[in-house]
């Protein structure tokens, strides 16, 4: 577990495929998604923090709750539930929907929803810092847009929303890929989709958990699609 200091207030634990987020403030902390391998990330998270800790997920993808069973409740979008009890998640599923605010003590955290990559998916805008912890959906690394869960057509719009709120935050901290990276993906990735959507960009046959796959190279991204 590589875990990196961004500021005072924001740590990244990265475990090398994925990485999960812990943002303090005055009052409580959170952690932004729980792992997938690991099962210990509210402990992890107590060695910085002396601050109650919070739960919350981007998604319910088994690569962003291993560490769920720490926490009694945690927050999720509805549109999750199914998926992550079904595959016996655990613990007390608290709502939130877009516009939603968590405030962790002078500092507001926005949800956003983001549907696509799954139907409850949403990023976090730290209001203050700027910053947009997206979880999946916009990175530069590969995103899963294959299987019964993903729409390419939501993901479209919903990067048409994000385009209209570049200007509430600078910096993007993906739970996969670079981190951080530049609100100039957006578009970038929403030209590629667009392009698969209509035919126009190539792909090539994969294998992703034996799975076939179909891989298209975005340029700043791998999208990978039924």
């Amino acid at each position: 577990m590589n875990r990196i200091k961004v500021s005072e207030d924001t740590y990244i634990f990265d475990e090398g495929g994925v990485r999960f987020f812990l943002l303090t403030g005055t009052e409580r902390a959170l952690l932004i998604d729980s792992g997938m391998q690991t099962r210990n990330a509210k402990e992890l998270a107590e060695e910085l923090t002396a601050l109650p800790i919070e739960l919350l997920n981007t998604h319910a993808d088994c690569d962003h709750t291993a560490s769920n069973g720490e926490f009694a409740r945690f927050y999720m979008n509805p549109a999750e539930f199914g998926n992550y009890y079904r595959s016996g998640g655990l613990g007390e599923a608290v709502p939130v929907w877009e516009g939603d605010v968590i405030d962790l003590g002078s500092r507001p955290l926005r949800i956003i929803a983001m549907p696509g990559h799954t139907p409850g998916s949403i990023a976090v805008l730290d209001v203050n810092s700027r910053r947009l912890f997206s979880g999946d959906p916009i990175q530069d690394g590969r995103i899963f847009m294959f299987g019964v869960w993903r729409d390419l057509r939501a993901y479209i719009s919903s990067l048409d929303r994000l385009m209209t709120m570049t200007g509430d935050f600078d910096a993007i901290y993906p739970s996969h890929g670079s981190c951080p990276v530049g609100k100039e993906l957006i578009p970038a990735l929403r030209s590629a989709a667009a392009d698969i959507l209509v035919g126009k960009l190539a792909g090539r046959p994969e294998e992703m958990f034996g799975t076939k796959v179909t891989a298209y190279d975005a340029g700043a991204a791998v999208i990978l699609g039924d």
